[in-house]
């Protein structure tokens, strides 16, 4: 028969489960530090020396790292899908900035037809705040609040993988390393329009709209991918402006 006795599980073994699944859902976030050793024994209810087994094995797995006289941290590893090289490659061609906007369009637009379906009350009402975030900011709304948003999203989605994989991508937005957010501040696109394509995603999201939702994600991403390729072609123009009239002085 292919049973076996129940065996009572070590409190070592529930909490590297616990905090496991805290790392997996995004609850807890590469960097983060893990209260003191007396404070998360008291709150898991476990001792020390069982916290202590628990914190050595999930930092064998590489999933906490010690910081001497700082402490334990989720590591940082977990929100690093892409190698140094691989970063820096991708900010040297243009051809990497389009197809990292053509993925976020495809992923994010998934994301918020299954946040308008799935996501709770609690997961709207973050939307929202931080959409309220950037409506106050007005001109100062810079890409740190700009990729909370759509984190935010991504995390209504309910959908673990795509959590991880997104806040990669959303890490490379922050740092800037496809594009500068302020190319998209041009004539053609301002700060007021891009606050009011966020506005359109969160309405359709709090309206539970999945179709609405995933189009105003797509449209703003489009509109992004746009506002780049106006942005790139002016500067080759410029460029080539700039030759000729070099060219004409030196005659």
């Amino acid at each position: 028969m292919p049973f076996q006795k129940i065996q009572s599980e070590k409190l070592s073994a529930a909490v590297i489960r616990q905090i496991e699944l805290l790392i997996l859902r995004g609850i807890l976030r590469p960097g983060e530090r893990l209260p003191a050793e007396r404070d998360l024994a008291e709150k898991l209810g476990v001792s020390r020396p069982s916290l202590r087994e628990a914190i050595a094995d999930l930092q064998d797995q590489g999933l906490l790292t010690a910081k001497a006289g700082a402490g334990i941290y989720v590591a940082d590893v977990l929100g690093s899908a892409f190698s140094p090289s691989l970063i820096r490659l991708f900010s040297r061609h243009d051809e990497a900035v389009t197809d990292y906007l053509s993925f976020r369009r495809d992923m994010e637009g998934l994301a918020a037809e299954r946040a308008a379906k799935y996501g709770t009350e609690t997961d709207l009402q973050v939307i929202d705040q931080l959409y309220r975030k950037m409506e106050a900011a007005g001109d100062g709304m810079g890409r740190e609040l700009d990729a909370d948003f759509h984190t935010a999203i991504i995390e209504a989605s309910h959908n673990v993988l795509m959590l991880h994989m997104m806040r990669s991508m959303y890490d490379l937005l922050r740092e800037g390393v496809f594009y500068n957010r302020q190319v998209m501040f041009s004539q053609k696109v301002t700060k007021a329009d891009l606050l009011q394509q966020h506005g359109r995603i969160n309405a359709a999201i709090q309206a539970r709209d999945p179709v609405r939702a995933r189009a105003a994600i797509e449209r703003h991403l489009d509109q992004v991918c746009e506002a780049y390729e106006d942005q790139r072609r002016a500067e080759r123009n410029e460029e080539i402006a700039r030759q000729r009239l070099d060219h004409e002085r030196a005659k």
